[in-house]
């Protein structure tokens, strides 16, 4: 049998706010945080999941490692230091890897850089290229906790870190670590909310997965960070499928054939059927494409028995960090802090898609009298790229 991977601490940061605590009290209530603001897209106001209140400095830091993706991931990172620093002190530094996934990493500060050229003829002090490599973040992370393990980054989309952690559990498996950093962090920047408007995948009001009335996406940002190792915890990472189907550069191939096969890995890797899953959060972007496929998907491979629900209307969709964030909300709600099973309820206008086949959606207050046993977690990007992750309660 292989080593388990369990998730023995988070630190989290999203538009719902900047610790565990708070993020958790504002998911099971279903208080969005996304705010409607033209800050990212000049001249159209539209809800973004933004994190407000101050920001940790990074003048003492290389300029190459500054910049707002780092911010939140040093966010995020602070609240696992103890956990870390004890994970280094067992194994060694150089025992304690960094795997984890974005998809902008610095654009938003090359944005900022490219502006001061065209106005003043030259790049500000501050800024240097190396900020929008996307390798910089594992680097970040690595120098801000002080571990010498590997450090790498996924950047697949909004799979990213998704499959970081699927990824961190295999360098525990193989023996290549005793312990992983691992999740996904992601920032806004114009650049990101122009892409998808250009695809005409934006939506001027809250999104609304699986409604008849959906009209597109949200962005956010944030970061979600796990301590992963082979130390018995609340949560074990029981299972992770991934495909790629190839479909089409940004739209999901309608018949979900990819989706299905990462998460059917997913479940048999984890040694449970379907039946046994209490919770499932959908990748739900409420994009036409995106949600006619998952529902269609869902329905065959749980009916209309299981709870599921769509997260981005409360947080955004954070892209590479989406995959991390929203394995947070299962971890969130699998804990004994929540001894009466409150689900992450889906908040959307109500009115069901009637091409959609039916599922069971989380209304809010919904519970299961204790923590679920299983949930699962999906998440489908561009590109065809797939991936799930199946969480056990131990």
């Amino acid at each position: 049998m292989s080593a388990p991977a369990f998730l023995n601490a988070l630190g989290v940061v999203c538009a719902l706010g900047r610790t565990r605590e708070t993020v958790a009290r504002k998911l099971f209530a279903a208080e969005s945080g996304l705010t409607v603001t033209e800050e990212f897209s000049p001249g159209r106001a539209t809800p973004l999941g933004v994190v407000r209140g101050d920001w940790p400095a990074l003048d003492a830091w290389p300029v190459a490692l500054r910049g707002r993706n780092n911010q939140l991931a040093l966010i995020a990172a602070e609240q696992l230091r103890d956990t870390v620093r004890a994970a280094v002190e067992r194994h060694g530094a150089d025992r304690v890897a960094v795997v984890v996934g974005t998809s902008t990493s610095g654009i938003g500060e090359s944005e900022r850089a490219i502006r001061s050229h065209v106005q003043t003829g030259t790049l500000p002090a501050t800024y240097a290229f190396a900020q929008q490599e996307l390798g910089t973040l594992a680097e970040f992370i690595a120098r801000a906790l002080g571990v010498r393990g590997l450090a790498f980054v996924h950047s697949s989309a909004c799979a990213s870190s998704a499959k970081a952690i699927a990824s961190a559990a295999r360098l525990l498996q193989s023996g290549q670590a005793d312990a992983v950093v691992t999740g996904g962090v992601d920032s806004l920047c114009a650049f990101t909310v122009a892409g998808f408007a250009s695809l005409n995948l934006v939506s001027d009001r809250r999104c609304n997965p699986l409604s008849v009335n959906r009209e597109g996406i949200n962005i956010g940002e944030g970061a979600a960070l796990f301590l992963m190792t082979r130390d018995a915890a609340a949560v074990r990472l029981r299972g992770w499928g991934e495909s790629s189907d190839g479909h089409h550069f940004s739209a999901p191939d309608p018949t979900g054939r990819g989706a299905r096969l990462a998460i059917e890995a997913a479940l048999l890797k984890a040694g449970v059927t379907s039946g046994a899953v209490q919770y499932a959060n959908l990748h739900g972007t409420g994009t036409k494409a995106n949600d006619a496929m998952e529902g269609a998907v869902m329905h065959a491979l749980l009916g209309d028995r299981v709870p599921v629900s769509a997260t981005k209307s409360l947080t955004g969709h954070t892209l590479g960090a989406a995959g991390a964030l929203e394995a947070a909300f299962c971890w969130l709600t699998m804990q004994d802090e929540n001894a009466g099973g409150h689900l992450p309820p889906h908040l959307w206008d109500g009115e069901a898609d009637p091409a959609i086949a039916p599922l069971h959606v989380v209304a809010l207050g919904e519970r299961l009298g204790a923590p679920p046993r299983v949930t699962l977690s999906n998440s489908f990007a561009f590109g065809g790229a797939n991936a799930a992750l199946v969480f056990g309660r131990e």
